[in-house]
């Protein structure tokens, strides 16, 4: 936990590690006095159209398909406080803590442009919700990516009004009431406007966005960790590594990977035992080894994608209707979630791809045929114990949920809104499946770590300093190789020191910083 960091909001963009600090470290957040001001400057402009007799949506008329009710003034209060009462509708499981935190983070950074039309006051106390650790409960479904999350983001607007359910700082589940006056902080009143520039956003598809691609150019690390320990594992070579190959075909994600696993690797006597024999006998390595930086390098060109599409959707300000820059409200298509549901769903297809040949690296050392001398299954005594042989059906079955998680959320638009919602983006359900891609993928590098070490661990000679330095760390959590013991605890053990950051860490202090 990040007690000492604090995010400024202001009109500008905020950066990926921003929304990471916020939702993951939670971070404090602060508001920049331009922000404040731009933000009141706006709101004057809406309190003077609130007085024209003219409608103008979303300050004096419905929402949606109800657009055409010209709102008189005595019910604007009550259009706004029903407006997120009626769209916190979610249901389903709870959504975790950091998404709920990084999309309110990014709600309170597109109410910082200045461009949405509410009152300091409501940014203020935005800031106020975040800082004190109070987390609305937010339901699995309930977003169709299209005019923002809506459900998502009512749930959150509805806690800072002082109803619905929330978490503070973790724990259980209390009032929003109750919370918000734990906290001495004075429950909202919505005017004009508030309450539909509250929920209409793509944050939470963002905020899952930014989150998975921290987590993505991280596990990319781990991905050719697991390899370099792999190819000395199973004895096979470093030369379709070298660094003159990879310009043959200049995608940039490619050298990394193959510079990483070279690095890793590069010092292994196990690796320099077995050269001649390798040239003699093997010629080639398997794909899944040999095409190893082609697979990782482009998942990584693909993350890097991703975080393009992120920068721009972190610098937009997103709202129906907007303040324009010129002071006019207009109505505009901003809120659909295509641009960032696409690449939530291109993740998903290279996760479930970086998994797949991983899972198949972890196969090749379990097979007598392919494992190059080593114990079927690496057990102690195949027959009596069966070793790594069902981790290997875990890490298979993790992959092939991978791949269904892969389908395309964005390409299944549902109408909705009586027709006038009759194209949506799926984002939030791209968000969602993506999340639980990235923990598959870890769960199966984690998994062919475990195996890699074992193999490693009953080869003659010495490890690389690199993948020497992955089993050392390893080994403070998981025995080496032996009888049969219960297994599970020991993937965990492994999905944990992953997850955590520390394989990376580990490696890199005894090779140098990875790419």
């Amino acid at each position: 936990m990040n007690q000492t960091t604090t995010v400024q909001v202001g009109i500008g963009a905020l950066s990926i590690a921003d929304v990471v600090a916020v939702a993951r470290e939670n971070a404090k957040v602060s508001i920049d006095p331009e922000a404040i001001a731009a933000i009141a400057e706006t709101r004057a402009r809406v309190e003077e159209l609130a007085e024209d007799p003219t409608p103008v949506y979303g300050i004096s008329t419905g929402f949606g398909a109800l657009a055409r009710r010209h709102i008189p003034h005595e019910l604007r209060e009550q259009l706004q406080v029903s407006l997120v009462r009626s769209h916190a509708a979610g249901s389903g499981p709870e959504v975790e803590q950091e998404v709920v935190r990084a999309t309110m983070l990014l709600r309170l950074s597109t109410l910082c442009t200045g461009r949405t039309g509410v009152r300091p006051v409501v940014a203020e106390t935005y800031a106020a919700v975040l800082n004190a650790g109070i987390t609305p409960v937010v339901h699995e479904y309930g977003s169709l990516g299209c005019s923002g999350d809506l459900a998502p983001l009512a749930h959150c607007a509805l806690a800072l009004l002082g109803e619905g359910d929330v978490r503070v700082g973790g724990g259980p589940i209390v009032s929003a009431a109750e919370a918000l006056a734990e906290a001495g902080i004075e429950p909202l009143v919505l005017q004009e406007k508030e309450g539909l520039a509250l929920i209409n956003g793509t944050d939470g598809m963002l905020g899952m966005l930014c989150l998975a691609i921290t987590d993505l150019r991280e596990a990319a690390k781990v991905a050719d960790i697991a390899t370099a320990m792999t190819v000395e594992g199973l004895t096979g070579t470093l030369t379709v590594f070298a660094d003159d190959l990879q310009q043959l075909r200049p995608h940039p994600g490619q050298a990394d990977a193959a510079y990483n696993i070279r690095t890793v690797a590069d010092g292994s006597e196990i690796l320099a035992r077995a050269a001649e024999e390798f040239r003699q006998k093997q010629v080639q390595d398997a794909y899944s080894v040999r095409c190893a930086p082609q697979v990782a390098g482009g998942f990584r060109d693909t993350v890097d994608h991703a975080a393009l599409v992120a920068s721009r959707e972190l610098a937009s300000a997103i709202d129906n209707p907007v303040v324009a820059l010129d002071g006019r409200v207009t109505s505009n298509g901003n809120f659909h979630g295509a641009p960032v549901a696409y690449v939530l769903d291109f993740l998903a297809v290279v996760v479930a791809d970086l998994a797949s040949i991983s899972e198949r690296r972890t196969d090749r050392f379990l097979d007598t045929a392919r494992n190059r001398g080593l114990n079927a299954f690496l057990a102690d005594d195949p027959g009596v114990d069966s070793g790594h042989m069902i981790a290997q059906y875990t890490a298979a079955g993790i992959v092939s949920e991978l791949k269904r998680c892969a389908m395309p959320a964005s390409a299944d638009s549902i109408p909705s809104s009586a027709m006038q919602e009759d194209h949506v983006s799926m984002g939030w359900a791209a968000g969602r499946k993506l999340r639980r891609a990235v923990d598959g993928l870890q769960r199966v590098l984690a998994i062919e770590i475990l195996t890699a070490a074992r193999a490693l661990d009953m080869r003659d000679g010495a490890c690389a300093p690199g993948t020497q330095a992955a089993v050392d760390l390893l080994r403070t959590r998981v025995e080496g190789p032996g009888t049969d013991r219960f297994l599970a605890p020991e993937i965990t053990h492994a999905v944990e020191l992953v997850q955590s950051g520390e394989f990376v860490t580990a490696v890199e202090a005894a090779v140098g910083e990875l790419r």
